[in-house]
């Protein structure tokens, strides 16, 4: 936290003179504290002229007017567009900054937390969000959420729903578009991916781990052909010039083919075995629901 619990910079002389000091009682009466009344610095808010607002005693407002993400020129309100309505929910305008007597308007950037609905508005660029997938939103209506922690709390399910209407708010045709949902961390959306779909992706590694199940069963079978030609090589022997007799064996190829035959049924063979065992115990482990490393969400999906 870079702000102290009780932040006094910025108050008015006249709101910290209102508190005699020679009156603890009254002081006291004014220190916050079982959500009692408190001195706190509390800038003014510059209204337009369309906006009707409800504000509470400590920086809290619900604005109702027409699209204005600061001055009153900004946004469709500034415009002078009609069908551009707002409400603008805030709480803790100058964030970390307030000031007495210092008229301010919205900020969508240091204003502490922030509901903003609108009718017409440009959400993304006011808000300062890239482009993503899914695109700007210009001139459409929308509703933004921010705040230093956001939290969306269900006691039975949470769905994010698009492409439920074949027009938008400005009567646009948009049946022919789909859209989607992006998930974007940082606000950067250079290496955005697209989400893999679960049940689809194990059936992806099911095929692969049987293709790699069966390059096993081939190498195992090329090594026991192998291990035929390499006793041949090793026993073969040739006719010599004296009829009935024959030559002697090769003594480099009867040790190497020996040795080859030796590492083949030591090593090669008892590591195919392992290597079948790991093929499974990953099936088991990572594609069956039942595994301590399924690697779908048993609870969330996403089309």
């Amino acid at each position: 936290m870079k702000k102290p619990a009780v932040n006094k910079q910025g108050l008015s002389d006249y709101k910290a003179s209102s508190v005699p000091s020679s009156d603890p009682k009254f002081a006291a009466s004014r220190n916050g504290v079982f959500c009692s009344e408190i001195l706190e610095p509390i800038p003014n808010f510059a209204k337009a002229d369309c906006e009707q607002i409800y504000s509470g005693k400590n920086n809290n407002y619900i604005v109702m007017g027409r699209d204005r993400h600061k001055s009153r020129s900004s946004g469709y309100g500034g415009k002078g567009d009609t069908q551009a309505s707002m409400i603008d929910i805030v709480c803790g305008r100058m964030a970390h900054e307030p000031e007495d007597n210092v008229w301010v308007d919205p900020d969508f950037h240091k204003d502490s937390a922030r509901i903003y609905i609108s009718q017409k508005t440009d959400v993304d660029k006011n808000f300062g969000l890239v482009k993503g997938n899914v695109g700007m939103s210009l001139a459409k209506s929308a509703i933004a959420l921010k705040a230093d922690s956001i939290r969306v709390i269900s006691r039975e399910g949470v769905k994010i729903v698009t492409g439920v209407s074949d027009t938008n708010s400005q009567g646009a045709d948009i049946s022919a578009v789909k859209y989607g949902v992006d998930i974007i961390a940082n606000n950067d959306d250079k290496d955005l991916q697209p989400i893999p779909k679960g049940d689809n992706l194990v059936k992806a590694m099911l095929r692969l781990t049987h293709h790699v199940h069966k390059l096993n069963g081939i190498v195992e079978g090329l090594l026991i052909e192998q291990d035929k030609l390499n006793k041949a090589l090793k026993d073969h022997w040739h006719i010599s010039t004296h009829p009935g007799a024959r030559t002697s064996a090769s003594p480099e190829v009867h040790l190497v083919a020996s040795t080859t035959i030796n590492r083949h049924f030591q090593k090669t063979k008892t590591s195919l075995r392992n290597h079948r065992t790991n093929l499974k115990n990953f099936e088991k482990n990572y594609l069956s629901n039942e595994g301590s490393g399924w690697i779908n969400s048993r609870y969330n999906k996403v089309n």
